[in-house]
């Protein structure tokens, strides 16, 4: 069987819900597969989940400045390289897929070229260059370049290169060098036969009418803190008591919107479920009136697809969105838009569409069915496959281990 090995530094498998379609649909395929990635709470260091072998590793956080990068990232490395070793003592792999971020996996791609013949995929889940501008705009110059370079290098050693949209792959054949015909988009639709509406639960709602939903990491470019200070003008400004917020997800700056949320004396309105079993997220989903997309807009985020809005689209939530490049893209006609990082705006937006009963359902009817008709992962899952069916000659039962 071809035994095939992934790479990912930022989250935990199989929370990390594309590169886990990414592994269902190999298995299914006949491939073996091997992941590589830091432990959730509670995970042990190796187990096997549907057929998928996961090596895990205590994950390291020193915290978010410039420098803490650096010591997170070269910790990583070296657990990565001694898991890979692990991994291998199984049999050598036909395929090696590294996720970004960060771009710094491709020393071990060019190693196991070099000992075993294998293929290097690049999986492109985030530009590390914009991400940095993003959350340090008067960060240093040399820090960019460096980044700049390390994705040239990342790209340049890849056999093939996955894109998630059309903006990365400009970015992997103009700003990195990449032929065409090695870079292919696969975007990370939802599944929407497990994601879909279900069962309400009013209880959700704490006791109000509506309830406003956000998924997603919490991180510095992510804009969380703007659904709670939204949130704070929907019920000091607008007067709304009848709205709930709850947040899903967790990251970087979890701690710091708790105590924003405490700050701004929202308690009884904003709540946060850290990171929360599936159960529990489709419950929430089904119970929720919007969705909230509150990235703002920056030199990443503009060109990035974010997969929550997605997500809301296949609950059939509408969407408030900041009127971003590729937001539209993805969401089309089933989000509202805003003016980018007024939260003003985007507050009274939550507000406005929440009463207006009618506008909701039909954005999502369109979410849904766009979902269903061209973001559903079945219609990825065959561009993906196809990528590994180039690099492995088309067969999924060649290399034993």
């Amino acid at each position: 069987m071809t035994r095939l090995l992934i790479i990912v530094q930022n989250l935990p498998v199989p929370f990390d819900r594309r590169v886990w379609l990414e592994c269902q649909a190999l298995t299914r395929a006949g491939y073996e597969v091997s992941v590589i990635c830091p432990k959730g709470t509670g995970d042990p260091s190796y187990e096997v989940i549907d057929g998928v072998r996961l090596y895990k590793y205590r994950p390291y956080a020193p915290g978010g400045s410039k420098f803490s990068f650096i010591a997170e990232y070269a910790y990583s490395f070296l657990a990565t390289v001694r898991q890979t070793l692990k991994a291998r003592r199984h049999g050598r792999f036909a395929v090696l897929q590294a996720c970004n971020p960060p771009d710094i996996f491709w020393p071990i791609a060019l190693a196991l070229r070099w000992l075993d013949h294998t293929k290097f995929v690049f999986d492109h889940h985030d530009l590390c260059p914009e991400l940095f501008q993003s959350r340090f705009p008067d960060g240093p110059k040399l820090a960019r370049k460096g980044l700049l370079a390390l994705e040239r290098r990342t790209h340049r050693t890849a056999d093939h290169v996955i894109s998630t949209n059309d903006s990365y792959r400009h970015i992997a054949i103009h700003r990195s060098g990449k032929a065409p015909e090695n870079v292919t988009v696969v975007r990370t639709g939802p599944n929407p036969d497990k994601l879909k509406r279900g069962q309400e639960d009013a209880a959700l709602r704490r006791g109000r009418k509506y309830l406003a939903a956000y998924i997603g990491v919490m991180g510095p470019q992510d804009g969380v803190d703007i659904v709670v200070r939204a949130a704070g003008i929907v019920v000091r400004e607008l007067r709304r008591e009848d709205i709930a917020f709850t947040l899903i997800g967790s990251g970087d700056c979890f701690g710091e919107l708790v105590a924003l949320r405490d700050e701004l004396k929202l308690n009884g309105h904003v709540e946060f479920t850290g990171r929360a079993p599936d159960d529990l997220v489709k419950t929430i989903m089904s119970t929720a009136h919007v969705g909230l997309s509150p990235d703002p807009k920056n030199p990443l985020n503009d060109v990035s697809t974010m997969n929550k809005t997605m997500e809301y689209m296949a609950f059939e939530l509408p969407v408030v969105a900041f009127d971003l490049r590729e937001t539209r893209i993805s969401a089309g006609a089933a989000a509202v838009y805003v003016t980018p990082n007024d939260v003003s705006e985007y507050a009274k937006a939550i507000v406005e569409l929440i009463d207006d009963e009618s506008a909701r359902a039909q954005l999502a009817k369109v979410g849904r069915a766009r979902v269903e008709d061209e973001l559903a992962w079945a219609r990825q899952e065959r561009a993906y496959l196809g990528v590994y069916e180039r690099l492995t000659g088309g067969a999924a039962a060649g290399l034993g281990g």
